[in-house]
């Protein structure tokens, strides 16, 4: 059964999703979500290549844990990176939906 049709969706599905937190959380809260999907595609950039090279030499639940552990790694990492230079600090927008 093909699963990729999933993630086709998700350019699609992203900028509607912040469309709609926009109106009900404000801007802030969007650029948020969208640095957040940002971070979890990095992190699916680790997530991929980490499976593909140990499912040929290990079992499935070892490569999809150690491909997960990569993966929270490598976004919390940008995550931590983004944070110390202090994104969204010096950004200014509406907090309120429809302010």
């Amino acid at each position: 059964m093909p699963v990729g049709g999933v993630f086709l969706a998700f350019p699609a599905i992203l900028p509607a999703s912040l469309t709609l937190v926009a109106k009900e959380e404000g801007l802030r809260g969007a650029r948020d979500d969208a640095r957040g999907a940002a971070l979890g595609t990095i992190g699916l950039l680790a997530f991929a290549p980490t499976t593909a090279v140990l499912l040929r030499h290990h079992s499935a639940w070892l490569a999809l844990a150690v491909a997960t552990a990569a993966w929270t790694v490598v976004s919390l990492g940008g995550y931590a990176v983004v944070r110390a230079a202090g994104a969204g600090s010096d950004e200014t927008g509406p907090e309120e939906p429809g302010a």
